[in-house]
C-alpha cells in the first residue's frame, strides 16, 4: 500500500488500524504466555479437570501476572512523559 497517495486521515486510520492490530497480537501473546506458565506451575495431576487448590493457583498467577503487567505499562508511560 502506498501511503502518500492517501489523504492524512486515510494515514491515520491506515495507521490506527495497524496499531490495533499490533497490540491485538501483543495481547493474545502475552495470554497466551500467561496461560502456558501458570498452568505449568499451577496444574497437578488431578485428571482432566484443575481441583479447588489449582483453581485458587490459576486466579493468583493470572492476578500476579496481570498486575505486573500494568505497573511496567505505568513505569514505561511515565518514562515516556518525562523525555
Amino acid at each position: 500500500m502506498d501511503l502518500s497517495k492517501l489523504t492524512p486521515e486515510q494515514r491515520q486510520a491506515v495507521m490506527a488500524q495497524a496499531q490495533q492490530e499490533a497490540n491485538q497480537e501483543i495481547m493474545q501473546k502475552l495470554i497466551t504466555g500467561m496461560v502456558s506458565k501458570c498452568f505449568a506451575k499451577c496444574a497437578g495431576t488431578s485428571g482432566d479437570r484443575l481441583d479447588n487448590r489449582e483453581q485458587g493457583c490459576m486466579a493468583s498467577c493470572q492476578d500476579r501476572y496481570f498486575d505486573t503487567r500494568q505497573q511496567v505499562q505505568e513505569a514505561l508511560q511515565k518514562r515516556q512523559g518525562m523525555s
